[in-house]
């Protein structure tokens, strides 16, 4: 008996055509057998595992899919959808679907990795060939990359220097102009079954802001490569400018590779002139006065090599999500405060930076990267809430909830994991909003209620005078919280309780 024709080719988290060297793969078994393709995704129930994407999240997930099933009939094929656990639904819609080859990419995460061998193992179980690529969504194995000693890094510069010495990322590939046709069967479920799941009244609001899908992510790539890119360096960390990417949800997805990126970046370097191997590496003294692409480029990177090294450290330390990376931290003395988590999430702790941000968190799915730093600290520090209560809030309402960064950012705030801050970097509210947000336009547009104070009072409106705050139209308790914990003493107990552990054994 001749072997099924049908290769089915199951979609994860790179939701892409273009540099997707395992659908090219799955592309290239279909027309070798002249058989069909069959697209494949599995929406996996919230209950299945522990991290699975949190409500905004499955907002992108869901338009995302649209987005590539609309590319995919474009090219005279389709997404097929399946339900439930991977290691079930898939193996079954193989069966039904005729398949001889199963391909995919091989997960990043603890859980699609575990999938991975349970996946293989069925389809084996039921005479399907399997066919598993490594991941194209990272720059670099995450596995690879070691100490002379073998060990795992667990400090960011040695790291990122490791992984410039070795080979270069491969060029990007196109995406195919044609695809083979897919088989009628199976149907597959549509997207509607999976609206009341994806949509929430409180994320309307994101489709003004985003454009989920590989022609979005393009998008974005090219306005990065017009704007932000070329002053990087120096606003990076304003929020009141449009200064990021603002790429990380659609690099989570696998909208779009990061070769994809690196190559973009070093093809705007060389346009200029510049020297490419200089801008990507290590900062040096003569940096500061390098051109601007080339200091910016150099940063650029520099934080997708901070990406990297979030799956490198979860690859070694799957733990990290659930425990701190140093174990002295399990004894570290966090409190309880349900009052203050709640104003913390709500954007109502009276201190307009970490409000500003989380209300942009709240009413986009995104938070400016230095808005999460303050906010996180407040969280940790100034409140002595655990990093894990913030990690969870992130997860559930970030549209770029990453688990390996989540975790990596969250640990790295708390002073608890590889290349922490150190314990004693409390950031102030306060002094952070007057020199990132001098002009207070991130405090004004998220934080209304205060948009009529003065800049030099804006970040501390309990230090206004009481004409000043009438002129603004602005009661504290009233129209906006006074500061729900003073800096100074929250500091002074944050500093005493790193003390306890900062010296307890590793």
């Amino acid at each position: 008996m001749p072997l099924p024709q049908t290769t089915l080719f199951w979609f994860r988290r790179d939701l892409r055509l273009a540099d997707n060297p395992a659908l090219s793969v799955a592309i290239g078994q279909a027309r070798e057998r002249g058989g069909d393709l069959l697209p494949m995704f599995i929406w996996e129930p919230r209950e299945r595992r522990r991290w699975a994407p949190g409500r905004a999240a499955r907002w992108w997930l869901w338009k995302s899919l649209a987005a590539l099933d609309g590319e995919l009939r474009r090219r005279g094929s389709r997404l097929t959808l399946g339900q439930g656990d991977p290691t079930v639904a898939l193996p079954e819609l193989a069966r039904v679907a005729g398949a001889g080859t199963v391909v995919w990419a091989a997960g990043l995460e603890p859980d699609e990795l575990a999938d991975d061998g349970a996946v293989a193992a069925a389809l084996a179980g039921a005479g399907i060939q399997t066919v598993v690529l490594p991941s194209a969504n990272l720059l670099f194995d995450p596995a690879a990359i070691s100490t002379r000693e073998g060990r795992p890094y667990t400090v960011f510069t040695p790291y990122w220097r490791a992984c410039l010495s070795g080979p270069t990322p491969a060029e990007a590939v196109a995406a195919p102009e044609a695809l083979p046709a897919a088989p009628p069967e199976p149907a597959g479920l549509t997207l509607d079954k999976f609206e009341t799941e994806a949509r929430r009244a409180w994320a309307a609001g994101f489709a003004g802001v985003w454009q989920p899908g590989e022609a979005g992510a393009h998008l974005g790539l090219a306005r990065t490569l017009r704007g932000p890119l070329t002053a990087y360096a120096e606003e990076r960390d304003r929020p009141d400018l449009a200064s990021t990417s603002r790429l990380s949800p659609h690099l989570h997805w696998g909208e779009l590779s990061a070769r994809q990126v690196w190559r973009a970046i070093a093809g705007r370097i060389a346009e200029t002139g510049l020297d490419f191997e200089a801008a990507v590496g290590p900062p040096t003294p003569d940096d500061e006065q390098a051109p601007g692409l080339r200091r910016s480029a150099g940063a650029f990177l520099r934080q997708l090599g901070w990406r990297e090294f979030g799956h490198h450290l979860l690859r070694h330390f799957p733990q990290t999500p659930e425990r701190p990376l140093h174990a002295r931290f399990a004894a570290f003395p966090w409190r309880e405060n349900p009052a203050a988590l709640d104003a913390w999430r709500r954007g109502r702790t009276g201190y307009p930076l970490v409000d500003a941000g989380m209300r942009e968190l709240w009413a986009t799915g995104w938070m400016h990267n230095r808005a999460r730093l303050v906010a996180a600290s407040f969280l940790v520090k100034d409140l002595l809430l655990p990093w894990r209560s913030g990690e969870e809030w992130f997860w559930d309402t970030l549209v770029d909830a990453d688990l390996a960064n989540n975790a990596l950012g969250w640990q790295w705030v708390a002073g608890c994991g590889a290349d922490a801050a150190p314990y004693f970097r409390i950031f102030n509210p306060v002094t952070q909003g007057r020199r990132y947000d001098p002009d207070g336009a991130y405090v004004r547009r998220w934080v209304p209620e205060i948009a009529g104070l003065p800049a030099a009072h804006l970040h501390a409106p309990w230090m206004a005078p009481a004409t000043v705050l009438a002129a603004a139209g602005v009661s504290l308790d009233v129209t906006y919280p006074a500061p729900i914990v003073d800096h100074g003493e929250a500091r002074s107990r944050a500093l005493a309780a790193y003390d306890l552990v900062k010296s307890a054994p590793r």
